[in-house]
Order: structure tokens, then sequence, then C-alpha cells
């Protein structure tokens, strides 16, 4: 009997590798958005009073009358039913680091019997899906399944496609019953809010025009992509996301030829399918290209408001996943799917902008401007010093554990590359002494960053690809968030240490001024304090090497690799007083998420921990024991003829080791089971995630690294598992 192996590579043979007839030939602009209820849309569909409200809502944040929201859902539904849609669902984003969604139809029948279609504001505004089987970190129990999802009106419906239907999408908060959060989003809202009033106050040292500040995001979606019918052939990758066994094949990435190359046809099909789709739903995709290690790839977007980026990722991930099985292919959004090649991130490239028009992390041309940007950015430093643990557990997981200070991913580190030009001004304010600071200090502040060559203008600072923060001109990019992450954790905890951060340095520069100093003085005093308390997380060196992490433990820096001991700093006291005092979460919503992703790292290590013993004893193992048999059959062959030790010296040699190997994995195996048994009746949530991390986790490399030896030896008809030669190379 054929293996999957085989049979799927009879059946990649006969992949059709031609581009797929264009599904629109003209512009972008002509598509963009057209299954998204905004602009345009908005005002033919509202009424003036209905468009006000909702607008007033976004811009405002102000409550929707009851009166309103039946217009705006009249609205909807008749813009949808134009479209074909039949079903409406709420849209959210829960704990389980995906999306969720349950549809109800239009349809209904009145009490006369008579059908008709109907969606009033109440199905609009709310409704109550089953909150039993969603984590909730024991905020619920499993007999109390009431939650509720509730309109965020600031991210726009949309219509999803599927098949030869459509569904109408409400982008929805989800909530308990007793009102704590469960889901990505509510707390995002509260730490964009808590942000936008913290940086406004500030702002208005500079300009009392602005009056509503925005953090803005541009996410880069790193990932992979394998056959499916391949894929399918490798239990890991569909039970893991990852391959927990495999040699690794002559050819990886050290030639960096895949890099920036010229893109497959397959993949590019891929991608202008899922980049279409994704047009209609608004998401602004820009960027597409080849990344470095092979079948690896990345698409970027133009960067939005954090909340929609956020949504738009989600659905980003949602549509690859979709659009990949049209075309017979599987998309990995896993960190590291592949031992010996880099893994995949998802760069967060964060900045804020007033209503004004003004980027804050911009540097600016006048000493005014240049002092406001200067207070944002060493605010930022500051932020990210005095809240490291914090970042660090916002990125932490099971599967970014094996990316982090990998092949182009930061260490776990966390530290801030800010680029020589800015580093010496920050020294220079550093260095003033005695505070001594004038009011019209231009020395400082008129930040000659720029360099130009003929048609050519430099950024002011270079890239450092290993730093997990960097300053990259204009915007901090968080290079630690993971490939398969829900940008809002990052993004939460980001935004809410940044409005910690401002209303404290808000109240020291008040305080000053309130002693007599001048607005400018107070400020420049105030940044010298905050760049001389946060100097040590600055770093512009090489993130990688061995000396660094020698350095940052000689700065008290953490560096804390593995997600158990990470999510430690999200039950804090300094955790806790952070974000009630911004309003983000309670403190019973704080370790109800502690709780929620120790047992989600349990559950996946737990996962992989079945799988590889499964591989191990049904596939691995009889293919050795097989080709073992075969050797030993040859080796007496060969003696029945005749032949003496020297013709059969070799075939032993391969047999013993391919017993010994043998020998290690049952072993292992067995072992690990073992191990597990004992793990598994722990009831501390956090010892438990400790022990499988350090006490069986180990055993996975062991296993591995027997059977990938096997691999290299056993008869390749034999194997039956696709090798990475195939998955990475064949299309």
């Amino acid at each position: 009997m054929q293996s999957l192996r085989f049979t799927a590579l009879e059946n990649l043979s006969g992949v059709d590798l031609k581009i797929k007839p264009e599904q629109f030939n003209g512009k972008i602009t002509e598509v963009f958005g057209s299954n998204v209820f905004t602009g345009k849309v908005l005002r033919e569909n509202l009424s003036d009073e209905a468009y006000k409200s909702l607008m007033n809502s976004i811009k405002a944040g102000s409550k929707i009358e009851r009166k309103m929201a039946d217009q705006i859902a009249a609205g909807l539904k008749q813009w949808a039913m134009k479209k074909g849609v039949t079903h409406f669902t709420h849209w959210f984003q829960p704990l389980t680091g995906t999306t969720a969604e349950k549809h109800d139809s239009f349809f209904t029948i009145k009490s006369d019997g008579s059908a008709i279609e109907t969606f009033d504001g109440d199905a609009l505004v709310q409704q109550e899906p089953d909150a039993s089987s969603f984590p909730s970190g024991g905020i619920r129990a499993t007999f109390e399944a009431r939650g509720y999802t509730a309109w965020d009106p600031s991210s726009p419906a949309f219509i999803i496609e599927q098949g030869y239907g459509k569904t109408l999408c409400i982008p929805t908060i989800f909530v308990a019953y007793t009102g704590e959060s469960l889901d990505y989003k509510a707390p995002l809202l509260k730490a964009l809010s808590a942000l936008d009033k913290a940086a406004v106050d500030v702002c208005n040292y500079f300009d009392k025009n602005v009056t509503k500040v925005t953090a803005t995001l541009g996410w880069e979606q790193e990932y992979f992509l394998v056959d499916e019918n391949l894929a399918n052939a490798r239990p890991d990758l569909i039970m893991c996301g990852r391959t927990v066994v495999g040699h690794a094949p002559s050819k990886g990435q050290q030639l960096e030829d895949h890099y920036f190359g010229s893109i497959p046809e397959r993949a590019y099909a891929f991608m202008r399918d899922f980049e279409e789709e994704s047009y209609k739903l608004g998401i602004p995709l820009r960027t597409r290209h080849n990344e470095v290690a092979p079948s690896q790839f990345e698409c970027a977007p133009i960067f939005e408001e954090v909340n929609i980026a956020v949504d738009h990722n989600s659905l980003l991930m949602d549509v690859m996943n979709k659009v990949a099985k049209r075309h017979k292919l599987k998309a990995l959004l896993h960190e590291k799917p592949f031992a010996g090649i880099n893994g995949s991130g998802k760069h967060n490239n964060w900045s804020m902008a007033t209503d004004t028009g003004v980027n804050l992390l911009a540097p600016g041309k006048t000493p005014k401007t240049n002092l406001m940007f200067l207070t944002f950015f060493v605010n930022t430093i500051k932020a990210v010093h005095d809240y490291a643990d914090l970042m660090r557990a916002s990125i932490a997981s099971a599967s970014n554990d094996f990316r982090l200070g990998a092949n182009e991913a930061p260490p776990a580190i966390i530290s801030v590359f800010v680029g020589k030009y800015l580093f010496e001004v920050l020294q220079e304010v550093k260095t003033r002494v005695n505070n001594k600071f004038d009011e019209q200090d231009e020395a400082i502040l008129k930040l000659d960053l720029h360099r130009h060559i003929p048609e050519l203008m430099l950024d002011n600072t270079d890239r450092n690809r290993t730093s997990p923060f960097a300053f990259t001109g204009n915007k901090f990019e968080f290079r630690a968030v993971g490939s398969s992450a829900n940008c809002a954790s990052a993004m939460t905890t980001l935004n809410t240490i940044m409005a910690k951060t401002l209303q404290v340095f808000k109240k020291e520069v008040d305080s000053l001024i309130e002693k007599g100093e001048k607005k400018e003085i107070a400020i420049m005093q105030t940044l010298r304090k905050y760049i001389v308390d946060s100097e040590k997380v600055l770093f512009e060196g090489d993130g990688y090497s061995e000396e660094w992490a020698i350095e940052a433990e000689k700065r008290g820096l953490p560096n804390i690799k593995t997600t158990p001991q990470a999510l430690d700093a999200l039950v804090t006291p300094k955790a806790a007083k952070l974000f009630t005092e911004t309003g983000v979460y309670n403190e019973k919503e704080l370790h109800a998420r502690h709780e929620i992703l120790l047992e989600d790292y349990v559950k996946r290590v737990q996962i992989e921990a079945r799988v590889i013993g499964d591989l191990a004893t049904n596939t691995i193992l009889p293919a050795a024991i097989s080709y073992q048999n075969t050797l030993i059959e040859n080796i007496r062959g060969l003696k029945d003829i005749g032949l003496g030790e020297d013709a059969v010296k070799a075939q032993k040699q391969i047999a013993g080791k391919i017993a010994e190997h043998i020998n290690v994995i049952s072993e292992n195996v067995q072992a690990m089971i073992e191990a597990r048994k004992v793990t598994n009746k722990l009831t501390d949530s956090r010892q438990k995630a400790i022990d499988y991390c350090e006490k069986i986790k180990p055993y996975f490399e062991v296993i591995r690294y027997h059977s990938d030896k096997l691999e290299f030896l056993v008869d390749d008809k034999q194997w039956a598992l696709p090798k990475y030669r195939e998955l990475l190379f064949l299309r």
C-alpha cells in the first residue's frame, strides 16, 4: 500500500501552476471596501440623523440611542440584502486566539404566520452567544453559559463571502454576564481610550488645538505555504502547526536566494486571490514578497488606527486560511513550523497621530515641534523600561518560545534601539550639567538627523533586526510579536504603559511649573530625568550575541526565555496597579488571563507531546524496523552465498545504528508518557505549565534528534512522512 507521502507527491506533479484568470482587471480602488459598510455606503443607506449619530459615536465615543440604532440596523440590512446577504453575525475575538461567529438569518415568522426579513437595533447592538465553552480563567463556571457580544461602532461592519453564501459581520466586544471582558477587543479599546486622554493632555503643552490622539499600527504578516496534500501527510503540521520531526535538507536558506526573489507562480496566484478578498473587506494591503526561508512569504498593509488594524489582521488570517484551500495549499502561521530556518513574526509598527495631522514620533523641523517629538519619544523609552516584563508577557506563547532569539527574531530580553543620531541627542540631553536648560535652547532641539546624498534621503536610524523594540524613523517597531498572535495583546499592553507613563510625566512637569519653572525648562528637566532612569534599556548592538545576554544581566534586564515564567508579570502588584488605574483590566480579569494563557500553554505542549509520541511509535519506528529487517535479510543472504564479514560490514553498522536510535526513541517516548501522567495530576496551573516546559519538552529534542537520524538512514521509499526538501521546495 502506497503511503500518503508518495500519493501526495504524485498529486503534486499534476498541480496546475498557471495563474488563475483575474477576477478584476481594473484598479484596486474599484473593489476596495466594496464589502464594507463605510464611507459613501453609509451616506447612501442612512438618514442624516442616523449618519451623524454613528459618526459622533465613532469620533467621540458617544452612546447611540435606541432609535438611531434601529435606523442604522435598517440601513445595514438594506445594504447587505442588496448584495445577496441572508445571515448576520456578531464577529468577535475570544481568548481562544481565533475569531468567533454565530450566524442568524434575517428571516423570521410573524405571529400571523407570514415570513419576513428583519434586523432591528437590538440585534445590531447585542447578542447572547453561549459563553461556557470559551476560555474564561475561572470568571464563568461551566454551567454559567450566559455571555454578551456588544457592537463596536468604531470598527465598520463587513460582508464575508464564503462559497455561495454571504454573511454580514458586525465587529463586537465579548463580555461575561458579570461584566468582565472575555476577549481581546474590549481591553484594547480601553487602552486606546486611556492613551488618547493622556496623550492629548501632554500635546496641549505644545498645541492647544489637539483634541484627539490616535494610536496607529502597521503589521507585517509572515507565513509559510506548503502543498495541502503534503501537509495532510504530516500529522504534526495538521495538529500542531509545526513539524515536530524532520531532518534538515541539504539546502536550506544559506544561499539567501529566496529572499525578495521572483515569487513562485503558485504562491503568486494565492497572493492575488487573498489580496482581492482582503481589498473587498477594506484591508489596505500594500506589499508582498518572498521572505528569507524557502516557502516563506510576507504581506503588509498601510498603517491604520490600531483597533481597525487589529480587526483587519485577525480577518486576514481567516481569509488566508480559506483562500489557501482553494489553491490546495496550506498557510502556516505558526512561529516556527520548520527547524533550522527562519521562524515567522508579525512586526507591529506603532506610532501616534493627532487630529491636527501630526505624527508624534516624527522629528519635526523646528525646536518647538522637536521638543514635542522628544517628549513622546523619551516617554516611550521610559514606558518600555518600566514595564519590560509586561511587554515580554504580551508576546508570550508556546509557539513564540521556539522563535525568540532564533533566526531573524529578537531575543527574550526587551531592549530599545534608537539609532546613532538619536542616541547622541539623548546623551546630550542627559549630560547637561545641573539641569541647566534655557527656554530657547536650540542646540539640542534642532535635531539635525537627516543626511542627504543625490536623490536619496537616508532615514535618521538604520534598522536593527536583532532588537525587539526598534525606532525606525517615525515609529517604533515591536518585532517580538509572533506570526500567529492577535496583535491586540501587544497593543493593549503597549498603549496602556504609554498612557500611564504620560500621565505620570504630566504630573511631574506640572509640579515643576507650579514651583515657578518655565514650561519648556520643566519639560526638558523631566525628560533628562527619564533618560537617566531608563538608559539601561537602550542597546544599539547585536541582540543575538552572547555578549548582550551577559551585558543585559549586568544591567538588571530580565531575560525570561519561557512562557510560564514570562506570564508571571500579569499577576504582580505593579501590573494590578497599572491596569486598574488606567481602567483596562480589573484584578479579576488579569488573573483570569494569566490562568487562560497558562492553560493554553499546557494544552499546546500536551498536544505536541502526544503527536510526537504517536509519530514515533506508529510511523517512524515501524519504518526503521522494516528497513532494519531488510538489512538483516540482506546480511543473511550475503553470508549464505559464502561472502565474509567484510562484505556485510557496512550493512551491519547501519543496522546497529538503527537499533540504537530505535531503542533511544522507544525509551524516551515511554519516559515522556510517564512524566506526563505525573504532571497531569498537578492542580496548580502555573506549576503544571512549568513542568510541561521543563520536564516534558526536553524529551521532544531527544526524540527528534534520533528520529531525524533515522530519516537519514532509512530507505527513502519506506519513509512515510514528507521530508523538508519536499515541503519547502516542491510547489
